[in-house]
């Protein structure tokens, strides 16, 4: 791309001067010079006459985090957010970038998140494509993403306790890689309990188990992972048949899949209602 600055003076030196000081480029750049109009004398020193017109330019690259940020300000403006403010960090691997726009944040984060992850991952090609060097690019709106992974910890770490308390499996709803990561990172913390995923694309989802091997606290949980409940009758096994009194504690849910391994490494109810600092 081409950055240019224009500059008037008495003379063409001058009009030069004025147009590099307005240019302002660094001092590696090869920078170049148009006459775009030579002075002209005044008539009898009187009448007419008009300064020099000069043009300073140089070439060079655009900037991938000014291109992303000027993106982003673009889906922005087409979501009908206006005067949004950005903020770009990054380092040698990632890109951090932050959007700060008033009461407007629901329609850029949408379902879930759903609209900013969007907004997010066409950002990632955005900075990365043509480039050598891959970076991993995080967008957040307000505290939109500090309140959602408290959230999903809270989660894992209140469904972890059901694991460990019963021996059941538990299967979360679908969530995409960042979140399955935030769910697998905080039962890595939880002793007893282990996590994988099951499922493709859009449908991939966390299922929380005991470890191998870790009896449930419980007296023993489940009599089995199927149908059934608890047998209480001085021990708790599981009732008879399934029911206690002719009311039946049948489980729903399908009984969790063989232990698949964990590749979300790199990745219940809904989560409620996040409110953003404004």
């Amino acid at each position: 791309m081409i950055k240019e600055a224009f500059g008037t003076g008495a003379t063409l030196e001058e009009a030069k001067d004025a147009a590099l000081r307005a240019l302002g480029a660094p001092e590696d750049a090869d920078v170049k010079y148009d006459v775009i109009e030579r002075p002209k004398a005044k008539v009898l020193g009187i009448f007419g006459g008009s300064p020099a017109k000069m043009r300073a330019y140089y070439e060079f690259e655009e900037d991938p985090f000014a291109k992303a940020k000027e993106y982003v300000l673009n889906i922005l403006r087409n979501l009908g957010v206006e005067n949004a403010e950005i903020s770009v960090e990054a380092d040698e691997e990632d890109v951090r970038i932050s959007i700060e726009c008033g009461d407007d944040y629901g329609s850029v984060i949408g379902r879930r998140g759903e609209t900013l992850d969007a907004i997010q991952y066409l950002t990632r090609l955005v900075i990365n494509r043509g480039s050598e060097d891959y970076k991993r690019v995080s967008i957040n709106v307000g505290n939109y993403r500090e309140k959602r992974e408290n959230t999903l910890r809270a989660l894992a770490r209140k469904n972890a306790a059901k694991v460990r308390k019963y021996g059941r499996n538990v299967v979360l709803e679908p969530m995409n890689p960042y979140e399955r990561r935030i769910i697998h990172t905080t039962v890595q913390e939880i002793e007893g309990v282990t996590s994988h995923s099951v499922g493709s694309d859009g449908d991939r989802k966390v299922v929380i188990t005991l470890e191998e091997g870790v009896k449930p606290t419980h007296g023993g949980g489940y009599n089995n992972r199927g149908r059934g409940g608890y047998n209480k009758g001085g021990n708790r096994g599981g009732y008879r048949g399934g029911n206690r009194g002719g009311r039946s504690y049948n489980n729903d849910a399908p009984a969790a899949p063989s232990r698949a391994p964990r590749s979300d490494s790199a990745g219940a109810s809904l989560y409620g209602k996040i409110e953003i600092n404004k």
